[in-house]
């Protein structure tokens, strides 16, 4: 590594990542970011291939007599490191080229449905925030179509414009996860229409509706929608930019 500086997030998502402890829409966002910091690119190298090295002493201690087999009783994180390192020099080859920087991405397979805001402000914030979690858990209890109709009718009610922004995002996350595509791009579209003008609620709407059109083949709308997402400049903004220069070339 050439510089000094810490990203204490993005190396924890790294080790969670060779300990496969990451959903595929996290290691996508995570290859995405990567593909631009050679730094941390350096960094996942060295991290894999001191967990393989690793995993292979332990191995190697615990059955002295088949050292010549000990690549076979890697445990799964043992083999994710030595994939990461070979992926990676591949990756690495690939950074390099001058003339071209090719890098294949696919939209998200799944969208968090995790809800984290607090349930502070106005009293139609604090009754939004009991629809949304509510919504979540029946999404992920198998039951879309009460989610759906309960924050669609809560969206038509509110006079809040953030909070019905935010429940067709949501009702468009729980469409885009069942696979939904075109009805899951007609909340996200509908959601712009509402333009709350919260630039982070705007950002996500604008990366989860690109990656809807990708899913769709719409790749001009996606990458219409993943420039305004970049053009926001937040937590979407390098993997959005990582898509936009693939999908280019």
């Amino acid at each position: 590594m050439t510089e000094s500086k810490h990203n204490l997030e993005l190396e924890e998502k790294i080790d969670l990542y060779l300990d496969g402890k990451l959903s595929a829409a996290e290691v996508d966002e995570l290859w995405a970011e990567l593909i631009q910091d050679e730094y941390y690119y350096d960094y996942l190298k060295t991290a894999a291939s001191l967990k393989g090295l690793a995993n292979e002493n332990k191995a190697e201690k615990k059955n002295e007599s088949q050292k010549t087999a000990k690549i076979f009783t890697l445990n799964p994180a043992g083999w994710m490191a030595a994939a990461a390192v070979l992926v990676i020099a591949i990756g690495l080859a690939v950074f390099n080229l001058q003339e071209s920087t090719y890098f294949e991405v696919k939209p998200v397979s799944q969208i968090e449905l995790d809800y984290y805001r607090s349930a502070e402000g106005t009293s139609d914030e604090s009754v939004s925030s009991g629809v949304l979690i509510e919504a979540i858990r029946l999404a992920n209890n198998g039951d879309v179509s009460g989610a759906l109709t309960i924050l669609e009718l809560r969206a038509e009610e509110t006079d809040e414009i953030y909070v019905r922004q935010e429940l067709l995002v949501t009702a468009g996350s729980i469409l885009y996860n069942t696979g939904q595509y075109r009805e899951a791009a007609e909340r996200f579209e509908k959601a712009l229409d509402v333009d709350s003008g919260d630039p982070l609620l705007m950002e996500r709407n604008y990366w989860y509706l690109g990656n809807t059109y990708f899913q769709l083949n719409k790749i001009v709308e996606a990458k219409e929608a993943l420039e305004r997402a970049h053009e926001l400049n937040g937590a979407y903004s390098r993997v959005a930019k990582s898509y936009l220069k693939a999908l280019s070339e």
